[in-house]
């Protein structure tokens, strides 16, 4: 009567278990465009006001909410998250007995 439902639990990196290359940087940029996005949207920016805060071009803005964001290097996303505000620490420490990984905590 009731099937079970097969599942698989994912790593937590959607471009990881889609095993495509770069998965981390990926994952990262990802993380770090949204931020961007959501500081955007939670400030009611519009995109011309965006781009300016930016200082980009407002094309640039469309591709942010449209999640774009492997079209900027990690380097630009943190400048964009400077830009509005933000800071962005960077910790490094050991991992427990396995490959580390990259995490994005926003507060």
């Amino acid at each position: 009567m009731s099937e079970k439902i097969k599942f698989e639990k994912g790593s937590g990196n959607v471009f990881k278990d889609l095993e495509l290359p770069d998965a981390a940087e990926l994952f990262l940029k990802a993380k770090l465009g949204f931020a961007v996005f959501q500081i955007i949207e939670d400030r009611e920016l519009t995109q011309t006001e965006a781009a300016k805060v930016l200082g980009v071009k407002k094309s640039v803005i469309s591709q942010l909410k449209t999640g774009k964001f492997n079209h900027y290097n990690v380097e630009q996303l943190l400048t964009f998250l400077n830009r509005l505000n933000r800071d962005v620490e960077i910790r490094i420490m050991p991992s427990e007995d396995r490959e580390g990984q990259q995490r994005v905590i926003a507060v």
